[in-house]
């Protein structure tokens, strides 16, 4: 067997059986792939697929058992190319990011910019999604570093690194009644009006919904976007009130839109950076990390190879946001 063949058979696995998926992925035909996964189950003499027609179904048992050995060689084969790359200074490469759209669209293009300015040979891949989608990809061996947030627990994952905290704003237009009221706005006022807010409000474990519900209220989500210029385009169009994170207020407010403070009603949230253990910085990740958390690169590969904890300064994002464009 080789590591192609291990590769193509756990690109399949995270491609939920999808060939043509998993074969995009690999850079490989879908002949190709297949070809290698028949030529490994014939070399381990047993199926690794159940199948129906052309369609892959299942894996099989014998073929669990195969993934939890194949995981960690793929994962020691990729850290033994990072390190030579590292130790021939190699400059170019992929980074991959698996992140929100309002990190990506609001926190990241500055520490990014500098990033390329010091590797300029290195493409950036950011995959917008969810959280839980940002999560799964990191899982996936997908993502080199997820960014999330959180206004509870840490999210789960090896490394986590509290990256800033953030509060959330009230957006309405200039002339809305809240913004009339003469006095701190209250959840009493918002119950009255349809909310227009991130996707992760609907989950049931939104920290939206509990504020509310706390206060024994049940509050109009009416609509939900995952990016910020959209929340505020609907606001704009009369769908409702909007709540969006205080890192998009710069590019969403203008003299037809108010923003609102909401630090008083709804829990302050924090944005994680991720890592996985068994991953090898590159040069560039490490610096890219060592940017967002105003550490020492030598610092960010001790705590990212267990030899250290993060004891960097955990800042408000309104000291964050001047911090990171200094560091471009």
């Amino acid at each position: 067997m080789t590591l192609t063949q291990l590769r193509y058979f756990a690109a399949i696995v995270d491609a939920g059986l999808n060939i043509t998926l998993a074969a995009r992925k690999v850079h490989a035909t879908q002949s190709g792939l297949s070809k290698q996964i028949k030529q490994l189950e014939e070399e381990l003499g047993f199926l690794l697929f159940t199948r129906r027609a052309r369609s892959l179904t299942a894996l099989t048992p014998a073929a669990e058992r195969v993934l939890e050995h194949a995981r960690p060689l793929l994962a020691h084969a990729a850290n033994i190319r990072a390190l030579s790359e590292n130790l021939r200074r190699e400059s170019g490469g992929e980074l991959h990011i698996a992140t929100t759209h309002t990190q990506a669209r609001h926190v990241l293009p500055p520490v990014l910019a500098a990033l390329k300015r010091s590797y300029p040979q290195v493409a950036m891949h950011l995959a917008p999604g969810g959280d839980g989608e940002s999560l799964a990809r990191l899982a996936r061996g997908e993502a080199d570093l997820a960014i999330v947030s959180s206004s509870g627990d840490p999210p789960p994952g090896d490394i986590r690194l509290p990256l800033y905290h953030w509060e959330r704003v009230v957006v309405v237009p200039a002339r809305h009644r809240l913004t009339r009221l003469g006095r701190p706005l209250q959840l009493d006022d918002l119950v009255h009006y349809p909310l227009v807010s991130y996707e992760s409000s609907r989950e049931p474990g939104s920290s939206l919904l509990r504020a509310f519900r706390a206060a024994a209220l049940e509050p109009q989500v009416a609509v939900t976007a995952r990016d910020a210029d959209l929340i505020a385009t609907y606001v704009r169009s009369g769908l409702g009130v909007g709540i969006v994170a205080e890192m998009a207020v710069e590019s969403i407010q203008g003299e037809d839109l108010v923003a609102l403070p909401a630090d008083h009603l709804l829990p302050t949230c924090t944005t994680w950076l991720l890592l996985r253990r068994d991953r090898l910085l590159r040069d560039y990740t490490a610096e890219l990390v060592a940017r967002m958390v105003g550490a020492d690169v030598r610092d960010v590969r001790r705590v990212a190879g267990g030899e250290a904890t993060p004891e960097w300064p955990v800042p408000h994002w309104r000291e964050t946001g001047t911090l990171l464009r200094r560091r471009r």
